[in-house]
């Protein structure tokens, strides 16, 4: 695990295989310094491409010393050579060809992090020199769009560790990686084929530009940018030959200490680009090098979700129709972004560090501090995108190459609860496209929001949680916003999506979502129960709230009237006397079980247990999500808290597990496996499991465990809640995992933005 240093977190060498932390703007696209210091995850085009590894690096020289050239990185880890094989599609039985990977580097190193700072020391006996690469990228709180640039800033600081002077370059080099990698299309189905990209040289560092390749190839352009803050010379004009010439020439060059200070090659088409920046260092003396990293993708080919109307094929080709990031609204030009950057770095890095030492120097536990700083890394990853006009959209998560689960899903997006206190202004964004893009007159919400942000076809179930989790974060954000004006914008769409949850789920207004509902589980669930039920009671609370506050007393009674039935019948008929359960039904409701298309094996199986994936007696660890997300709402507790604590203590009871030793779980095991601890969806206790219980009721997922233990803090169980944060933060050690990507159903999985919640949870909600 980690070492709390102070003001951070410390990873030792073997606990940094498998670091990568993101640096980037929210919505803005990442690059990830590892935990060796290498560059990767290269992710610019508005989706992730986390096997992106251009080779990208620092190096340094040693004048007139042999064998004293080193990329400014530790040892390659095990991972990079042994690795999954899609990173060299080859194979890894060719040798790790087009890699860095043979290049000499420091002998050892150690990694830091402290959101959004992190610190890659390094050191090699042989060498008289000690390295430390200090990366970061504005992140200030309410500042939203100083949050989201596209840029970065990379630190190298040299100090000699010998008792006489050294003489030595500074070296930065990129491959021109600017292009894009994949294009379905075949050349002859382009109307415009891409063109070669452009290494430009520009005082005191060089751009990398990809050109647009015709009308319908307007996304390939873009551009990344290096400049140094001092006398660097620049070589645009690399060598250019066939196998592995590029790289050996670059390093020959490195090894005798060459400073080339060529400009742009004649057709500037150089294969890369470097800077290099000659020192003098007196015994003990150190330099730092400052690069400012900024890059400008101002199209992309990346639409999803359904269209509201048919485009022709004009529109289809045209970029208004597809994501247009919101700093290429802002800037014109990646020169504007780089003139931006350089001209408010200094108030930038303090604001960014004013954040920082907030954060870390919160009076809470540092297993708190670990997990609450480590997911705020989700918000500089691309799982999140800011469109044109500055409106929030987020994936669930990022696989490999796209995002993972579109639309800024509501169900996932509930347990979220870093935004709504950082960047209270996206959040609410948010709440504008749920209720005014997303829902249509009759109430109905999609759970999934299209990309561009536009109107969908309403063809899928409202998700029950999703829906009512809205109305409760709506009243949540009015409260922390005191925008009178938005929430009566928003009102009358409210009183729709409620209209129709009521309609839909609890026709006779019993106070229970009855008829069968769909949730986060991705499936449905029939018969009453209290994990969805508990959104309904909050949503009910929340909109009586608002209706007190619109004088509107008739709405105010009724919907009060539906939440005291809906509580007494939880408490007395859901209660089992430890915790809430699920009261399966599929008989005498206005759905029916449809087994037209089943198997016959699955056709008995239904007709001996009812409906597939339920959960019926079991203890499920989100079984008073709604309970939680009311209270962080200022709802206040809308069951009974004796029996609220009662269920959540259950949970740690009979779902925390030490070791997966033993458990079964045929679902998804690589969230917690062998010998790792987690906290299960859910358990049996006392029997009765259903044959298929809900698709991933044997799994552990960490936005559920923050959210378990960040209820149990807010009922006094502190001890319980911060046991299973330790047993969940011990998983992502960097031995194993990445300690800055929670993963579900892909990386930087927002569900695990839950952990915000624990700082509340324990009365030291940080003042911004």
């Amino acid at each position: 695990m980690s070492t709390w240093n102070g003001k951070g977190f410390t990873y030792e060498q073997d606990k940094t295989e498998h670091i990568a932390f993101p640096i980037g703007g929210i919505g803005a696209g990442m690059f990830c310094v590892e935990g060796s210091g290498m560059l990767s995850n290269f992710s610019l085009r508005h989706a992730p491409n986390l096997q992106k590894e251009p080779g990208v690096y620092a190096a340094v020289t040693v004048l007139g010393k042999e064998n004293a050239s080193r990329l400014i990185e530790g040892p390659v880890t095990n991972q990079k050579v042994f690795g999954g094989m899609s990173r060299n599609p080859e194979g890894f039985g060719t040798g790790c060809p087009h890699t860095n990977y043979g290049l000499p580097r420091f002998s050892r190193n150690t990694f830091s992090a402290s959101f959004p700072f992190c610190e890659v020391d390094m050191a090699d006996d042989t060498l008289p020199l000690s390295a430390k690469l200090t990366a970061w990228s504005p992140f200030t709180p309410k500042d939203t769009d100083n949050s989201s640039l596209p840029v970065g800033s990379l630190e190298y600081t040299l100090t000699n560790t010998s008792d006489a002077s050294v003489d030595g370059v500074f070296y930065f080099c990129a491959p021109n990686f600017i292009s894009p990698e994949s294009d379905n299309r075949t050349p002859d189905e382009a109307k415009g084929a891409m063109v070669k990209p452009l290494s430009v040289a520009k005082e005191n560092g060089f751009t990398l530009y990809q050109p647009a390749g015709g009308r319908d190839r307007f996304y390939d352009t873009g551009w990344f940018n290096i400049t140094a803050d001092e006398k660097a010379y620049i070589d645009c004009d690399w060598f250019r030959g066939g196998w592995f010439d590029n790289q050996t020439m670059n390093w020959n060059n490195i090894l005798k200490g060459v400073v080339a200070d060529k400009g742009s090659a004649a057709d500037m088409q150089s294969p890369g680009a470097s800077l290099a920046i000659p020192f003098s260092l007196a015994a003990g003396a150190s330099k730092m090098v400052r690069l400012f990293v900024s890059w400008y993708v101002p199209y992309s080919n990346l639409r999803c979700g359904d269209w509201h109307e048919q485009l022709n094929e004009w529109e289809k080709a045209d970029f208004r129709s597809y994501y247009r990031p919101w700093y290429a609204e802002r800037f014109a030009s990646i020169d504007e972004v780089e003139s931006y950057w350089r001209t408010n770095f200094c108030d930038l890095r303090a604001k960014s560090q004013a954040f920082t030492d907030k954060l870390f120097g919160a009076d809470v536990p540092e297993v708190i501090k670990d997990a609450v700083s480590a997911n705020l890394c989700i918000l500089k990853s691309p799982t999140v995108l800011r469109q044109y006009d500055g409106r929030f959209w987020g994936w669930e998560g990022c696989q490999d190459f796209i995002g993972s689960c579109h639309g800024s899903c509501t169900h996932v997006w509930n347990y979220a609860q870093a935004l709504c206190k950082l960047f209270p202004d996206m959040e609410r964004s948010l709440r504008d496209t749920e209720f005014m893009v997303s829902q249509n007159e009759e109430g109905h919400q999609t759970f999934r929001t299209s990309l561009p942000i536009r109107p969908v076809t309403h063809d899928f179930h409202a998700a029950s949680d999703g829906q009512l989790g809205g109305i409760i974060k709506l009243y949540r954000d009015w409260k922390i916003s005191g925008d009178d004006k938005w929430l009566a914008k928003l009102w009358p769409y409210v009183k729709k999506s409620l209209a129709y949850c009521i309609k839909t789920w609890d026709v006779d207004e019993k106070g229970i979502l009855l008829e069968p509902h769909h949730n986060t589980y991705d499936i449905e669930f029939w018969g009453a129960d209290v994990m969805c039920t508990s959104f309904y009671l909050g949503a009910l609370k929340a909109a009586a709230g608002m209706a007190a506050h619109f004088g509107e007393p008739d709405n105010e009674k009724r919907w009060l009237a539906i939440y005291k039935a809906g509580k007494t019948y939880c408490e007395t008929k859901l209660w089992n006397g430890e915790y809430f359960i699920q009261e399966v039904q599929w008989d005498g409701l206005r759905a029916s079980l449809n087994l037209d298309g089943e198997t016959p094996s699955t056709k008995a199986l239904l007709n001996l247990e009812g409906p597939k994936y339920q959960y019926g007696t079991g203890c499920i660890s989100d079984g008073v999500l709604g309970a939680w997300l009311a209270k962080l709402a200022g709802l206040g507790d809308i069951l009974d808290p004796a029996k609220l604590s009662s269920h959540l203590l259950s949970v740690y009871k009979y779902n925390l597990r030490h070791t997966m030793e033993g458990h079964s779980n045929p679902q998804r095991p690589g969230y917690a496996v062998g010998k790792e601890g987690g906290l299960l969806l859910c358990s049996w206790p006392n029997g009765n499991k259903p044959s298929l219980p809900f698709v991933y009721s044997d799994e552990v997922w960490t936005g559920i465990e923050h959210q378990v233990a960040s209820h149990l803090m807010l009922m006094g169980h502190v001890e319980e809640g911060l046991e299973i944060e330790r047993v969940c933060r011990a998983r992502y050690d960097g031995g194993m995992r990445n300690p800055f990507s929670e993963i579900e159903c892909g990386h930087w999985y927002a569900r695990a933005m839950a952990s915000y919640a624990l700082l509340e949870s324990l009365g030291k909600d940080i003042e911004l």
